[in-house]
């Protein structure tokens, strides 16, 4: 602790502070161009993480086949019959009629007396069954063209039925259901998808099962019914009984909810509306990004409003300190050439035409032009009416203008967008570093902060030296005055005494 003024009387910790402040000032300068530096680098990240979204998600969606390609399809009879189209179904009318629908095979055991779920089974051996599958990917061949999987549950001691049932529907390799009916003393057991694998025999073939389980639930592979096939005929010639109620065609994937009452007619055709508002969704994104990025280079510079520094901050309230931030931060990225340049670059991807063999070469062709008011940066603006007649006209022609995967003069518009959004990204990686760059070495602004750091570092030991000396000189002063005041004590002392003798 340091203790002053008893000899002089002087607040020395107030004026040592006061020169303190005086010598921190430059300090404090470095403080704030470190902190404007630290909002300029998260400014930048700001719009990498627009750019980022923008090119992981608006982007990636154009480029999806559903974008230009979507379907819609009716149905004469959609109680019967429905169907969704993928991005390579042929448009046009499609005749269906659904004499059957595929079902399930179930077998009811015998009722009996029963058998308590919650009671040791106590049987000798696993227990066993099979089901069969289309080809040789689901299992092994049983000599007769059949392809079969082997299900085996082996019994520990206290298994109960309870335990048994849940073990067999808990197995996502075996397409079966089991279930014991306390009420009625029944087991079921059945298929969990619908159609006919083994042909002739049981989807749930039990047969080769030793322990006795089965029996004892009363149930019999003769007893299995239910299996069937879907059936339908396409376009009254072709005739087709699929194992499940659904079926692909040209693209189209037909969902049989019921027989239909002669033939269900369901017309294919593109989805214009879904493809407008996917473009317009694109470009009202891209117009954001335009907003944001040449709003930044048209924010005013307060060059009056510095950041503030922990001590003035102690003497303002939180919406003062608000204020002030928002217009130290404004104009903060304004003049950057990373950006000023990757608007340009974006905006240029968008003015070139795409040399292809479709019949639209450029953006004025399909409805979309740069907006006339140059204040508005080069965003764009959608002619629905136009945009529409040319997809009308030629979806694919418009999908190679936006999509060509070529380079050169033949690349389509969005994916030279990308490049250019991917290159502006790049730019500010460089300049601004991202959120997993742990050192300040591996950015330009970064090795910025790291210098005034270290200047900040120098320059808080040298005010240690400097505030250091001026105790001491005080300190100096105080020991003077004292001894000073110890002279002045002892020769008014002599002068008393020389006094009283006279």
């Amino acid at each position: 602790m340091r203790i002053g003024g008893l000899a002089s009387g002087i607040d020395t910790d107030s004026m040592v502070k006061d020169l303190m402040d005086a010598e921190r000032i430059p300090l404090d300068k470095l403080h704030q161009d470190r902190t404007k530096l630290e909002w300029k680098r998260d400014a930048f990240r700001d719009v990498n993480k627009l750019l980022a979204d923008f090119d992981r998600n608006k982007i990636f969606d154009m480029k999806m086949s559903d974008t230009f390609h979507s379907k819609i399809i009716s149905s004469t009879q959609e109680d019967a019959v429905i169907a969704t189209g993928s991005a390579g179904a042929d448009s046009g009318t499609y005749r269906i009629e659904v004499e059957k629908l595929a079902t399930s095979a179930i077998n009811v055991g015998e009722s009996g007396e029963g058998i308590d779920p919650k009671e040791p089974l106590n049987l000798d051996g696993p227990i066993t069954f099979r089901t069969y599958g289309k080809d040789a990917s689901y299992g092994e061949e049983d000599g007769e063209g059949r392809f079969f999987k082997e299900h085996s549950y082996e019994m520990e001691e206290g298994d109960t039925l309870s335990d048994v049932i849940r073990r067999i529907n808990d197995d996502a390799d075996a397409p079966v259901r089991m279930t014991y009916d306390e009420n009625s003393n029944t087991a079921i057991l059945e298929a969990t998808r619908t159609g006919v694998y083994n042909e002739g025999g049981a989807e749930v073939d039990f047969n080769m099962d030793e322990s006795g389980l089965f029996t004892a639930l009363g149930l019999n592979t003769n007893g299995e019914k239910g299996a069937q096939n879907a059936k339908f005929t396409y376009n009254g010639a072709y005739t087709v009984e699929p194992q499940d109620n659904h079926y692909e065609l040209n693209g189209v994937t037909f969902q049989f909810l019921n027989k239909t009452e002669g033939e269900a007619s369901l017309n294919v055709t593109s989805d214009i509306d879904h493809t407008v508002e996917k473009i317009t969704a694109f470009v009202e994104s891209y117009n954001e990004i335009v907003d944001e990025i040449n709003g930044s280079q048209r924010e005013e510079v307060f060059r009056d409003y510095p950041p503030l520094t922990d001590e003035q901050k102690s003497d303002m309230s939180e919406r003062e300190i608000e204020l002030w931030e928002e217009q130290a931060k404004s104009g903060m990225l304004r003049g950057e050439a990373s950006l000023s340049n990757g608007l340009t670059n974006m905006r240029s991807s968008w003015y070139g035409t795409v040399q292809n063999e479709g019949a639209f070469t450029s953006l004025t062709e399909v409805g979309i032009e740069t907006s006339a008011d140059y204040m508005n940066g080069g965003k764009l603006v959608v002619d629905e009416t136009s945009l529409r007649e040319a997809l009308a006209e030629d979806a694919e022609s418009v999908q190679k203008l936006f999509l060509n995967n070529e380079e050169g003069e033949g690349r389509g518009l969005i994916n030279r967008l990308e490049d250019s959004v991917e290159s502006t990204i790049s730019q500010i990686n460089q300049r601004a570093g991202t959120e997993n760059n742990v050192t300040l070495d591996g950015y330009a602004i970064g090795k910025r902060m790291e210098d005034i750091n270290d200047r900040i570092e120098n320059f808080e030991r040298r005010l240690e030296s400097v505030e250091a000396r001026y105790w001491r000189q005080f300190s100096e002063m105080e020991r003077a005055i004292s001894n000073m005041n110890q002279q002045s004590s002892m020769l008014m002392s002599n002068f008393s005494s020389g006094a009283a003798q006279q």
